[in-house]
């Protein structure tokens, strides 16, 4: 990945921040976008020189103020949210606000940086959904709709974008970030939940981490328009 270079969207928390870390570990330059520094300032030093932060909220007009490369090989809008309620409690404004960012948002990023992308040689988008769009889970209303449209949308830009610009999704399943701390506030939570997973166990940052750079690399160059589980089994294995 020398020479090449990332936007990543959410890249200073939780999996934005694992991918963050692989690319820049892999030699590639990041440009991180997000509203702190977040977990930023525990890399390596040694890393830093490749590392840009530039302070944006996606929700707000500010998303069209930091500077972009000129040149973008990859792209990963990591930005999201977890609120789960049930339906009749589920606020029709919680469901704007899930909808703005993860869907909005991520069109509005899209469209800044496509000339960037089109200016690379070929380049390659990763959003994320949640295994929640495909399982069916109670308590996911807001979520689910609003994931459900990314995954809607990654499948539009795919067949609109090739075949020089790459688009996939990836769903995960619980994972350990601060987005879940709630969820996983005690062991016996952490017990519980992992008991659910066929393999045994709740998701860890590295997981979707690793899938993302992958994908965001030249070794998936023949994978787009599709919707990748990462979810410990748990959309398609029943124990």
């Amino acid at each position: 990945m020398n020479d090449q270079t990332f936007l990543i969207l959410g890249g200073s928390h939780g999996i934005g921040f694992g991918i963050t870390e692989r690319l820049l570990r892999r030699g590639g330059s990041v440009v991180v976008v997000s509203r702190t520094r977040g977990q930023l300032d525990q890399l390596d030093p040694s890393l830093a020189a490749g590392l840009t932060h530039q302070v944006a909220d996606v929700t707000t007009d500010t998303l069209d103020t930091f500077t972009l490369p000129e040149r973008i090989d990859g792209l990963a809008y990591c930005v999201g949210s977890i609120g789960l309620s049930p339906l009749r409690m589920t606020k029709a404004e919680s469901m704007r606000q899930d909808f703005e960012l993860n869907v909005i948002g991520a069109t509005r990023v899209m469209q800044r940086a496509l000339p960037a992308l089109k200016s690379a040689d070929s380049s390659s988008v990763v959003l994320f959904s949640t295994v929640a769009v495909g399982r069916g889970l109670a308590m996911h209303t807001a979520v689910s709709a609003a994931k459900g449209a990314v995954e809607g949308i990654a499948r539009c830009w795919a067949a609109e974008l090739a075949p020089h610009v790459r688009v996939n999704c990836i769903a995960p399943a619980l994972t350990d970030t601060p987005l879940s701390e709630r969820l996983l506030s005690s062991q016996a939570k952490r017990d519980a939940m992992a008991a659910v997973y066929p393999l045994g166990r709740i998701g860890h940052v590295d997981d979707s981490a690793a899938m993302a750079t992958f994908l965001l690399s030249d070794e998936s160059s023949w994978i787009t328009g599709q919707v990748i589980g990462v979810d410990g089994g748990l959309s398609h294995v029943q124990k």
